[in-house]
């Protein structure tokens, strides 16, 4: 460019430049030039796939009832909502895991009898106590990145909240910290991830890999006590994730924003333990 004046660089899209041989360049959008600030095109150039391997069991035994799922699955799209713009020159590279895949999903469910009535006298009071619960082991949701520069020069001009950019970060490689519970909530090593060179989309995937898992127990005591033919009571307790195990898990429980300040940490969890009790009259 001609001394003193502005070189091409992110958001410059409408400027006018001055190259060093001469001439004079009406901004970067050609042919339409600098008069145009903006010309918005819908097409159909999106697609997306689901593939999956379900199993499933369940079993009766005397006292015991439980069934048990199991998914193996794969979700792909080039955008999963309205605010992931797809990039209109090669669409294949907006191409990713989607933000609501998970990848293992096993569940159990199960009610057992208590045999309180076998331990101890049998009468209204020891019959019909049950235990009953679901158990969740699944992978975490993907990790979104998010880089609302122009670096790529397209000039997506996305307005941070309810659209980003096309543009992605650079790395070099990734390295998960392993759990944010015990290294200040940090879950990938973000020393690895630049923004991305100057004229280029950025080297990394939208999502490319996943969060934390999520490890959950939610169980319940109930019991029923007859009050005459057509009366009874139902006494329940319940407690949701009783354990109390921190739940890193959700589509946003990582920041993968490399312009934040929380970039590549643990920042949303699932809800503490919960209790609540209920009781029940039938007539």
């Amino acid at each position: 460019m001609q001394p003193g004046t502005l070189t091409c660089g992110p958001d410059g899209e409408d400027t006018v430049y001055y190259p060093a041989a001469g001439g004079q360049v009406d901004g970067t959008r050609g042919p339409l030039g600098s008069n145009f600030g903006s010309d918005a095109l819908q097409s159909t150039i999106g697609h997306a796939n689901y593939n999956a391997l379900e199993l499933s069991a369940r079993h009766t035994s005397g006292r015991l009832e439980f069934s048990a799922a199991y998914t193996y699955g794969k979700s792909l799209d080039q955008s999963s909502n309205v605010a992931e713009e797809v990039n209109p020159f090669n669409p294949a590279l907006s191409y990713a895991i989607s933000s609501f895949d998970v990848k293992h999903n096993f569940v159990v469910s199960y009610e057992y009898q208590l045999p309180f009535d076998q331990l101890f006298h049998p009468n209204r009071l020891t019959r019909r106590w049950s235990l009953a619960g679901i158990t969740r082991f699944s992978s975490g949701f993907p990790v979104t990145m998010v880089n609302n520069g122009d670096n790529s020069l397209i000039g997506t001009n996305p307005n941070g909240i309810n659209n980003s950019s096309i543009d992605e970060p650079d790395y070099t490689g990734l390295h998960l910290s392993g759990n944010p519970r015990k290294d200040g909530h940090n879950y990938f090593d973000t020393s690895t991830f630049t923004m991305n060179a100057l004229g280029t989309p950025g080297n990394a995937k939208r999502r490319f890999f996943y969060g934390p898992g999520a490890d959950n127990y939610d169980m319940a005591v109930a019991k029923q006590l007859p009050l005459t033919e057509s009366k009874s009571l139902l006494f329940r307790v319940e407690a949701f994730n009783v354990f109390n195990h921190t739940q890193f898990n959700g589509p946003s429980a990582v920041d993968g924003n490399i312009g934040s300040s929380t970039f590549g940490d643990a920042i949303s969890a699932a809800a503490p333990r919960i209790l609540q009790g209920a009781l029940k009259f039938t007539f």
